[in-house]
């Protein structure tokens, strides 16, 4: 309420930030990146015949270029408006096992045995994702395979809004 103070308990000393230290919330909230997978290739999986294609394309490149992969796989996120028509853009995450899946079936993958690689879950937005784990990793390049059908059309492909914001080069596999 306004106008209303509230004093310190005398026993209680109150904590002042140290003007010399520098916030570190951003930092212990991601796990370290592992040193052995700096400037590689992150690619965006999520086990469709473009993302497989863009898997293909990464494997090669990463093997030419002697460096490990990142594999990416967002899991999903919807607004609550989609489930409870609430008002606030407040996002949930929807349970997903794809990516238990996924690794799954990419441990077993003999194609994968080329180069080393790591399966990276995240959630949220896909193209900040994986912009997200580019920088985390130095990357030296993202591949994406290309978005087919209406929802790409109407909502603009992952590929295309990840080509026009991404701080690094973006690789578009048909």
């Amino acid at each position: 309420m306004a106008g209303h103070e509230f004093s310190e308990p005398e026993g209680r000393k109150r904590q002042v930030a140290d003007p010399t230290t520098t916030p570190r919330a951003a930092e212990e909230t991601r796990h370290p990146c592992d040193p052995a997978f700096k400037h590689g290739v992150v690619v965006g999986f999520d086990g469709s015949t473009s993302s497989e294609r863009a898997l293909a394309y990464a494997i090669g490149m990463a093997h030419r270029s002697g460096s490990g992969l990142i594999i990416v796989h967002v899991a999903n996120r919807l607004p609550t408006t989609v489930w409870a028509g609430c008002e606030p853009p407040v996002f949930v995450d929807v349970p997903d096992h794809r990516t238990e899946v996924l690794g799954l079936e990419l441990a077993c993958a003999d194609y994968l045995s080329e180069v080393p690689w790591i399966l990276v879950e995240r959630g949220g937005d896909i193209c900040h994702e994986l912009e997200e784990v580019g920088h985390e990793y130095s990357a030296d390049a993202i591949v994406v395979g290309s978005t087919h059908g209406l929802v790409g059309r109407i909502f603009g492909s992952v590929a295309g809004r990840l080509a026009r914001r991404a701080q690094r080069p973006v690789v578009v596999i048909p």
